[in-house]
């Protein structure tokens, strides 16, 4: 069997609310491979440290945007984010995702930006760096009287124009 050390984050997140429960699960599933699963968390500043210097077999990690353009999760998988105390955890690195990843940071075409997202898409499934596990679903409670309020795609809470009627 092969024994691997699997990192779970020790905070609750939109896109993981119960990274224990979640790594409890993958560890079964391993486990049905012939894999063998040891559990590992650390204090959140800890984790993170670890897993940006590379100290990690396995970990969880997420993202939840906070600007609405793709580069924001792109630049998680550039070259230059791959490095000790980088956010590419994975340390993967692709030159051709990396030439992509530069041309779409230089242009403001949205064609030549979407064409080129698109591209780099491929590039990372192929290689598969990482699996994705989840995706949140964020809610706002809003109340009847409640008026102009509208819900940020980036998780903001914006009250200008919010008025009661």
């Amino acid at each position: 069997p092969l024994d691997i050390d699997l990192w779970y984050m020790p905070v609750q997140r939109p896109y993981n609310p119960n990274a224990k429960r979640i790594a409890e699960i993958m560890q079964s599933d391993l486990s049905k491979m012939g894999v063998n699963a040891k559990l590992v968390t650390y204090e959140w500043g800890e984790y993170r440290k670890r897993a940006q210097n590379g100290e990690h077999m396995t970990a969880q990690l997420g993202w939840t945007g906070d600007n609405g353009d793709p580069d924001n999760f792109f630049f998680l998988r550039n070259c230059a984010s791959a490095r000790e105390g980088g956010q590419n955890i994975t340390r993967w690195c692709n030159k051709e995702f990396d030439d992509r990843f530069n041309k779409a940071q230089q242009t403001t075409d949205v064609k030549t930006r979407t064409k080129l997202y698109e591209e780099m898409q491929v590039i990372e499934k192929e290689d598969a760096p990482d699996f994705p596990i989840a995706h949140s679903i964020v809610y706002d409670a809003e109340r009847a009287n409640v008026v102009g309020y509208k819900m940020s795609p980036l998780g903001a809470h914006v009250f200008y124009g919010v008025d009661l009627k």
